[in-house]
C-alpha cells in the first residue's frame, strides 16, 4: 500500500497591545458611527465548509525507502448522502472529492483512486474516508480511512491510513489463516502516524452541523 502525508504552514497571528497614557487626553470630536450589520445580514452569510486539499510524499517506517504519495481534494457537503431509514437526510459529515495514492518500490507501483464520502475536522487535523473506484492493489468498493495533520510552526505535516500497522482484528482470518483487514467505517481513520517529507496539505476546519429533527418513533411495548 502507499501513503502520503500532509504538510502546510499555519500563519502566525501577532497581537499588539496599545500603550496606556498617564494623563487623560483631551476629548476628541465625536466621529460618525459606522452602521452596524444586522443580525439577519450576518446570519445570511454562507458558512464555510470543512475541507482538505493538497498532495504530499510521506515517510513510512515500514517502507522507509519507498516512494509513497497521496493527493487529497475533499470538501464537506452536509446531508447529501441519504441513508434511510436511520438518516434519511444523510449525515453532517457527508463529503465529496477525490483521494489518490501511489506506493512505488523498485520498478513496481501500487495505486488507487477513490471517491470521498465522509470528512470531519478539528483545528489542523482531519479524518476522511473514500471508496475505491480504480486500483491495482485494492478491491473496488473498499473504503479507505485517512487522517491528516497540517504542519505548522516548523513542524512537518503528518498522515495516517487504515492499512499496514492498524485496523487489525486478530479473530478475522481467511481459510489460510491470514488476517483479513476489516472494512473502515465512514470517517474512521487512525492517528496520523507518518511524516510528510515533500509537499503538504491545507486543512480548513468547520464545526459540524446539527442533524435535522427526525420524526419521533413510538416506544415499543414489551
Amino acid at each position: 500500500m502507499c501513503i502520503t502525508t500532509i504538510g502546510a504552514t499555519a500563519a502566525a497571528v501577532a497581537v499588539l497591545a496599545s500603550p496606556v497614557a498617564s494623563d487623560p487626553a483631551p476629548a476628541a470630536p465625536t466621529a460618525p458611527t459606522a452602521p452596524v450589520a444586522s443580525v439577519a445580514s450576518v446570519a445570511s452569510e454562507p458558512a464555510k465548509a470543512a475541507s482538505v486539499h493538497g498532495e504530499a510524499r510521506i515517510s513510512y517506517i515500514e517502507s522507509i525507502h519507498d516512494d509513497i504519495r497521496f493527493t487529497i481534494h475533499a470538501e464537506q457537503t452536509p446531508f447529501t448522502r441519504p441513508m434511510p431509514p436511520t438518516a434519511p437526510e444523510g449525515l453532517s459529515t457527508d463529503a465529496r472529492g477525490t483521494l489518490k495514492f501511489s506506493h512505488t518500490r523498485g520498478e513496481v507501483t501500487g495505486w488507487a483512486e477513490a471517491k470521498v464520502d465522509c470528512l470531519v475536522t478539528s483545528g489542523r487535523t482531519a479524518t476522511l474516508t473514500a471508496v475505491v473506484t480504480k486500483s491495482n492493489v485494492e478491491e473496488p468498493g473498499a473504503r479507505l480511512g485517512i487522517s491528516v495533520q497540517q504542519g505548522g510552526k516548523g513542524e512537518p505535516g503528518r498522515l495516517g491510513f487504515s492499512w499496514g500497522v492498524v485496523n487489525v482484528d486478530p479473530e478475522n482470518v481467511d481459510e489460510n489463516g491470514q488476517l483479513v483487514r476489516p472494512r473502515a467505517g465512514s470517517c474512521m481513520a487512525p492517528a496520523p502516524f507518518t511524516t510528510v517529507i515533500k509537499g503538504g496539505f491545507k486543512v480548513v476546519h468547520a464545526e459540524i452541523t446539527k442533524s435535522p429533527a427526525q420524526p419521533e418513533t413510538a416506544i415499543p411495548r414489551h
